[in-house]
Parts: structure tokens; C-alpha cells; sequence
């Protein structure tokens, strides 16, 4: 075990307070949410645009965590514990990891590229696990906080390592480097994925090579030619004079000699079978994946096998049994009104944590549950593995373990001692199937933690509540990027308010209210009483605003700590009247002035009579003044914009006077808030822009897609070139076609406008555009030119490679429409990839 001491040392750090320098660490902190063993915990107050970790180092000791990195002394210094200051925490933390990892002499394997260090990461530890006992990045893990938390978790037992490494700007890449310090190097690919910090190309693969300058080997694709040259230049340059020395280069390719070079592929069947000349003989592998990402995925590990001297007989094997890797946790409606967190993609002491973290987020249910398998990890004796994973459920507050597996079945006794766990055992994945109907699942939180060989979808697909087969996809991690693209836009100090009314802009209400009030959000706001409510009941506990509150729920509002908008006296009169029935005192309300917009609002020549109500109702205090920007997306209308913010900067300051206490202010919606920085005052309000939408278009590079729309294919028919598709007898086939129907109408959703070859639809990564009319179940797409369609095919209405954007343009109305008109009976799925 590391002692504080040797911490202290490996980052030159200066002692503050001293309890115990022998205290042994296990665990580096940077959230004081997610605390396993306090006892052995260094917190590391990480400073950044949005939060300043010194401000949580209180709650981290409150939760029993005695060592703290800190990088500018703090007014109170907690009390029986060692603390370190630094000039820098994050340097020190990547300090601490390089220095960690020079303890260890295990080969070590580093990943770069645009895309597929996650995939490649994956099925390299899923390839590789049966033989050796492997540390890797959990889930992507690839940034300049996330490598060094990493390469921290490397322990004696392990036999290889695999880290991947990411950049967004020159300078980094070296940092990671001195952490990862890679002896086996690969380089994916080269793209446009976080290309802005760069000049060009070039100086993006530049200074990704530098995680590769002490590497012995490197794998790529000398395909891809201004990557093979930059490597080829590199390589020279590091070689020098010396020709002996410098990096041997395993290359493979489809048009050229190469180590491995690829000679044909060949898809049917779900399956691509990759031929290849190595080493002067023919080889093969079969892959059950048809698509190119993953066959240049699999090449990239197949060279990796071959270099680290992997048996044919066992690659092929292994290669054919490759798994889907689902890069994030997926957050299903259970049956029951219960809410299932399927992580079955690996099965490891780390990815554990991580799904337990998520775990204990799901406040909306008082009762956890978690179904696991027997874990696949070489290297620890079971006993202390699966004692160690039953104080993980203890200190979790697991109220439930469900474990599936022989070694499980075996150490029963580890779970048995904890008293507050119950915990049941089944022999295997069929024995639990059998037993399924004995047990109860009911409004409570399921993890589902599997490894891949026990088959765990088949449980899922019993705990999936079972609906409509259109779906649509809400990436939480995604959403979490855009709340902090629009934060680090913000002056300190400045709060933030999101928008989560109309079903969270078609994204559902507590899943995403809940993650934002994790992300320490400072207010919610809803449309109407009901919506606060049920949020309230699924146990969000942050400050949550009702925007257009009805009079006759004000009592409702009151019992349930909601806090109305008020917009004109007769809503003031109403509210203080149910105040004074209910003898509250103080009670928060906002006040809504209208300052141009002309929908809700008191005007200027209220101001006076309002204040002189507010100072004789001492049932409510003023929370907040705010009013509605118009039009601040619009650069034409910026005179317009700034009229506004005069008319409101006079009609608050009126109010203001006359209160013995300064309420928040708030006029920027989201387009506001990039546009119009002056305007922040001291609360800002996000919407769209949350879920990936700029309407200014000034951010909409740095923002992420939150939602995807898929369906499924109902039927594949042929028409013949004269009749008619669809109702109306109105469409007829120019030409002998090939016809998809697809699960989706505009009962989903999915206007009806869109039909008659307005819009497409996304099929094996092609557009398929619509034909006929939609209907209100399904719609029909022309699939003539995509070739090798079939029945239960996937369609994407609208994603990553169809921006929400683009149907909106076809419908001739707006992103707001669409996103909110997605019908309830769609299936909402969310993903966490944090």
C-alpha cells in the first residue's frame, strides 16, 4: 500500500497538518459523493471553471476521509488529518499516477486515435483476460483526470495493462504519456473528433505520437497515408543515427504489404470473415459483426494478439465469441414501476464501483437491488475478491444481493455476515431463470452486473417493463458535457437554472432532473404544479420553480415546497392568500416581469403598487426577479435584446429598493447566455441547449447530441412499378422498389408532414427516404439502393448522423416541436457513460 507519506514526496507537496504520514491509501478521490473506504482515502481538491473542490472538503472529512491535496490554504484546516498543499492539484495528481506507475514492470499497452480506443481497449481486455490478469481504463477514461485515476488502480496482482489516452489541444499528450508510459502502442485512426484545438491534421497526429516515444512496438493502419507518413517521420526522428534502436512498426493494410496484410472480407450473416497474409502464411479470423468500424476494430486487436505471440487456434476462437460493447450503463423502465440499470458489458472490481456510484444516484426508489455474476478476474482468491465485493453492497446500502455463479454460490458466507443485506444465490443464469417467478421485483432500483458468458440479457429482458419498440435514446453523459460546455461560460458566481418542464423537452422528467441535481444544479424549473410534484415525490430535493402555476394547486404547491411564478396581481393576490390560510412565513416566490416579450409579466407601471404588496406580505419573500429574453439568439434583433435588459435593469431595480434583502435576477435563456454575457446577472436559465440544440449556432460544435430515435423494421416487401404505397391511392411506384416498414407514425411522434419523400430515415447507415403518407402507426421508406436490408433492421429517425435539427427544417417548424411531440408510449432508454 502507498503511504501519505510517499505522496507527499512523489509531489513535492508541503505538509499543513499531520495526523499519521504512515496512513495507507488505496483510493484517490476527486468527488466526495462517491467515497468507497474513507479510511484509506486521498481527496484531491481539483480547481476547474465550474467547481473548486476546496469548497467540498468539509463534506469528504464529514464522511470520514482524513488525507487531503489541496493547492491553496483553506480558512479551517480539518481537524486529526494530514493535508498537503501543492501549487497545482491536477499536476499532482498526474505526479502521483507517474509515479505509481513506475512501481510496476508488467507490460503495458496505450491507445490512441479519433475513434475506437474504447472498443479496441475492450475487446483486447475480453481477448487477453482468459490468460492474464488485466488493469484498464474504466469505460473511456482518456482524459488528463481520468488517465491518471487509471493507471492509479494498477496493483501488484495484474499481469497487463491497458490505458487509452485523448487530447483536445497541443501540450497534453506529454503529460499523459509520463503517466501511461506504454510499452505497446496503438493508434486507431485518424478524424475530425475534437479537431478545433488543432491547426491542422498533422499537428493532431503529431502530438498524439508522443504517447507512443518510448513504445517498443507500435500497431496502425498504413492505410491511412497521412498518418503512415507522420509515423514513418516520427519513428526516423526518434531512431536518429542509431538504426538499431527505435520502434518496431506492425502495420496491416488492405492495398499494400504489411505485417498483416488484409486480402479479403467477406459479410453474411451477421459475420465477417477478415483473410490475411502474416508471416508468409494465410490466416483468417470470423468476426459476428458486419458493419466497417467494428471489422477495423477487430483488425487492430487481431495485430495486437499476433504481436503479443497468441496462439491462431485461440485467436480465432476468442475473435468469433466478440461481444457488442455498450459504452455506457443503460437506465430502463423495470416492470413494477421499477427502474433497471443494465452494466453487463464486463464484470470487474472497478466497473463495479462505477455501477454502484449510478446505483446510489436512483433516489427516486428507497429499495436496491443488484443481480451479479461471478466475476472473471485472474489473479485474487475468491474468498478476498468476494469479500471484498459483499462491503462494497454493505457500505452501499444495498438492501438486496442476488448473486449468480458457482464461486458466488461458494462464498456465500461473505454476503451472510452483513445482517441489514439479504442475499440469495443460484448456481448459474438458468437456475435463477427457473426460480424468477419466485421472486418480487417491485418500485426499487435493479443493477444488472454481468460478465458477457452468463448471459444476463436474458434476464433483462424479463425486468424490461414491456412496451412500444420505437425508442428513443437519452445519453445522460452527454447532457452532463453540455451543462459544463454552457458553466464554463458563466462569471463566477453566476447560478444556473434548467429548463426540465415538458417531460425534460421529451426526455423524462426525474432521469434527467436527477442527474442535473447530482451535477449540483441550482434550480429546476417546471411548467406546472403536477410536473414539480411528481418530482418531488421521485425524491429531487433541489430548488424547483413552477412557471405557470394554476391558483387552485397554490396549496399543493406550498405542501410540496414548489415555488411559484407570479406574472400579474391576480396570481399575487391568490398566492398570498393561500400563504396567509396556510400561516407560512417567508415563503419563496419569483417575480416575472414582462420587458418587450408581451406573454406573462407585470408591466413597468406596476412596479410601485408591486413593491408596496411584497413589503405587506410577510407570507412570501422575493427568491427571484427575472424576465424573457425574446429574441437573444437573433444578432438583427440585439438592439431589440438590449432594450430589454434596460427595462428589465429599471423595473428590478424599482423592486430591489424597496426589499430589505437583494433577490437572484435572471433574464439570459439559453441562446442569452453565449450571446450575451453582460446579461448574466446572477442566474442564468438552460434549455435547449442542454439537450445539444444552440439556436444561436454560435456553440453547436461543442455540444453534444443527447437523443436518439430508433425504430425497428416491420416488413421488407417488393413493389412492382405502377402500384400505389399507403393510403390515398396518391403514391405510385416510379419504378420496381424495394419497400421498408418501419415501427414508428405520427402517433409516436413523427409528424405527418414528413411523409412523401420529405424525410429520410438512417438503414445500415444509408438514407431511406419516406414514400407514401405516414400513418399513425408506421410509415414506409424506400430501401431500393441499400442493400442487404432486413425484417427487425434497425431505422434512426433522428441521432448523431440525422440531427433533430434537420427533421425540424423538413417539418417546417422547430426542434422544440419535435422534441417534445415524441409520444409516452415511446420507450425512453438513458445511457451514462461517466
Amino acid at each position: 500500500m502507498t503511504k501519505v507519506e510517499q505522496i507527499a514526496r512523489w509531489c513535492q507537496g508541503e505538509w499543513l497538518a499531520v495526523a499519521d504520514k504512515d496512513a495507507a491509501l488505496t483510493e484517490l478521490c476527486i468527488d466526495s459523493r462517491n467515497i468507497e473506504d474513507p479510511a484509506t482515502t486521498l481527496f484531491i481538491a481539483l480547481r476547474s471553471p465550474m467547481r473548486d473542490g476546496h469548497g467540498f472538503i468539509a463534506d469528504a472529512w464529514q464522511r470520514g476521509v482524513r488525507n487531503f491535496l489541496i493547492s491553496h490554504p483553506i480558512d479551517t484546516l480539518p481537524q486529526d488529518s494530514n493535508v498537503i498543499l501543492v501549487k497545482d492539484t491536477l499536476a499532482a495528481l498526474q505526479q502521483v499516477a507517474a509515479a505509481h506507475r513506475k512501481q510496476f514492470h508488467i507490460p503495458v499497452i496505450g491507445i490512441t486515435g479519433s475513434n475506437g480506443k474504447t472498443i479496441v481497449k475492450e475487446w483486447l481486455a475480453a481477448l487477453l483476460s482468459e490468460d492474464r490478469s488485466i488493469v484498464r481504463s474504466p469505460r473511456s477514461y482518456n482524459s488528463q483526470i481520468g488517465v491518471p485515476l487509471s493507471v492509479w488502480l494498477m496493483a501488484p496482482e495484474h499481469q497487463l495493462a491497458i490505458f487509452e489516452a485523448g487530447i483536445s489541444q497541443p501540450g497534453e499528450m506529454e503529460k499523459l504519456e509520463r503517466i501511461i508510459h506504454p510499452d505497446i502502442g496503438i493508434f486507431t485512426n485518424i478524424g475530425e473528433a475534437h479537431s478545433e484545438g488543432f491547426l491542422n491534421t498533422r499537428q493532431k497526429i503529431n502530438e498524439k505520437l508522443i504517447l507512443f516515444r518510448h513504445v517498443k512496438q507500435l500497431v496502425y493502419c498504413s492505410d491511412q497515408v497521412q498518418l503512415h507518413e507522420c509515423i514513418v517521420q516520427y519513428t526516423h526522428a526518434l531512431r536518429g543515427n542509431d538504426s538499431s534502436s527505435g520502434i518496431q512498426l506492425f502495420t496491416w493494410s488492405r492495398r499494400q504489404a504489411a505485417d498483416l496484410q488484409v486480402t479479403h472480407t467477406h459479410s453474411t450473416n451477421g459475420k465477417t470473415t477478415i483473410q490475411a497474409l502474416y508471416d508468409g502464411s494465410e490466416i483468417q479470423v470470423t468476426i459476428p459483426f458486419t458493419d466497417e468500424a467494428s471489422v477495423e476494430n477487430a483488425i487492430h486487436c487481431w495485430c495486437t494478439l499476433l504481436l503479443l505471440s497468441v496462439p491462431q487456434n485461440d485467436i480465432r476462437e476468442r475473435m468469433m465469441g466478440l461481444q457488442p460493447i455498450s459504452m455506457r450503463m443503460e437506465i430502463k423502465h423495470g416492470i413494477n414501476d421499477s427502474t433497471l440499470i443494465n452494466d453487463t458489458y464486463n464484470s470487474d472490481l472497478t466497473s463495479l464501483q462505477l455501477a454502484l456510484n449510478y446505483l446510489g444516484q436512483q433516489r427516486q426508489h428507497s429499495y436496491h437491488t443488484v443481480i451479479m455474476s461471478d466475476i472473471l478476474q485472474p489473479g485474487k482468491r475468491d474468498l478476498d475478491l468476494y469479500d471484498e465485493v459483499a462491503e462494497y453492497m454493505s457500505r452501499r446500502n444495498v438492501q438486496r444481493f442476488i448473486g449468480i455463479g458457482p464461486a458466488l454460490y461458494k462464498n456465500k458466507a461473505s454476503f451472510r455476515k452483513y445482517k441489514q443485506l439479504r442475499s440469495i444465490f443460484f448456481r448459474s443464469t438458468e437456475h435463477f431463470l427457473k426460480n424468477f417467478h419466485m421472486l418480487s421485483f417491485d418500485k426499487e432500483a435493479i443493477l444488472l452486473k454481468g460478465a458477457r458468458a452468463f448471459t444476463f440479457e436474458k434476464i433483462s429482458v424479463l425486468l424490461e417493463q414491456k412496451v412500444h419498440q420505437t425508442v428513443m435514446s437519452i445519453d445522460l453523459s452527454a447532457l452532463r458535457h453540455n451543462l459544463d460546455v454552457y458553466r464554463s461560460l458563466l462569471r463566477p458566481g453566476v447560478r444556473t437554472m434548467a429548463m426540465v418542464k415538458a417531460f425534460a423537452y421529451g426526455s423524462g422528467s426525474y432521469e434527467i432532473a436527477n442527474l442535473l441535481q447530482y451535477a449540483g444544479i441550482d434550480y429546476l424549473a417546471v411548467a406546472y404544479t403536477d410536473e414539480g410534484v411528481a418530482l418531488r415525490r421521485a425524491g429531487i430535493k433541489v430548488p424547483i420553480m413552477v412557471m405557470s402555476p394554476d391558483a387552485t394547486s397554490f396549496d399543493r404547491m406550498i405542501a410540496w415546497k414548489l415555488e411559484p411564478e407570479l406574472y400579474n396581481f391576480r396570481s399575487f393576490d391568490a398566492f398570498t392568500a393561500i400563504a396567509a390560510t396556510l400561516q407560512v412565513s417567508q415563503y419563496p416566490v419569483h417575480i416575472k416581469l414582462d420587458t418587450g416579450m408581451h406573454r406573462l409579466g407585470f408591466n413597468a407601471a406596476d412596479m410601485d403598487a408591486l413593491a408596496e404588496r411584497i413589503a405587506a406580505q410577510p407570507g412570501i419573500k422575493v427568491a427571484s426577479i427575472f424576465s424573457h429574453l425574446a429574441a437573444s439568439d437573433d444578432a438583427a434583433q440585439d438592439d431589440f435584446t438590449r432594450q430589454q435588459a434596460a427595462a428589465f435593469d429599471t423595473m428590478s431595480g424599482k423592486l430591489v429598493q424597496h426589499l430589505p434583502y437583494t433577490p437572484i435576477r435572471h433574464l439570459c435563456n439559453t441562446a442569452g447566455i453565449a450571446r450575451h454575457t453582460s446579461l448574466q446577472y446572477d442566474m442564468v436559465r438552460l434549455g435547449l441547449g442542454l439537450y445539444g440544440i444552440d439556436s444561436s449556432a454560435s456553440l453547436q460544435g461543442r455540444l453534444r447530441q443527447v437523443s436518439t430515435l430508433r425504430t425497428s423494421i416491420a416488413q421488407v416487401r417488393h413493389v412492382p412499378a405502377g402500384d400505389s404505397i399507403g393510403y390515398g391511392h396518391h403514391t405510385i411506384a416510379p419504378r420496381d422498389m424495394r419497400i421498408a416498414t418501419i415501427c414508428i407514425g405520427y402517433a409516436d411522434g413523427y409528424p405527418r408532414s414528413l411523409g412523401n419523400g420529405k424525410a429520410h430515415v438512417i438503414i445500415n447507415g444509408r438514407p431511406a427516404p419516406t414514400v407514401g403518407s405516414i400513418c399513425m402507426d408506421m410509415c414506409m421508406t424506400d430501401i431500393t439502393d441499400i442493400p442487404g436490408v432486413a425484417e427487425g433492421d434497425e431505422a434512426i429517425v433522428f441521432g448523431q448522423d440525422l440531427a433533430v435539427t434537420q427533421l425540424a427544417s423538413w417539418a417546417g417548424t422547430i426542434p422544440y416541436e419535435i422534441m417534445t411531440g415524441i409520444s409516452q408510449r415511446v420507450k425512453r432508454v438513458y445511457t451514462n457513460g461517466e
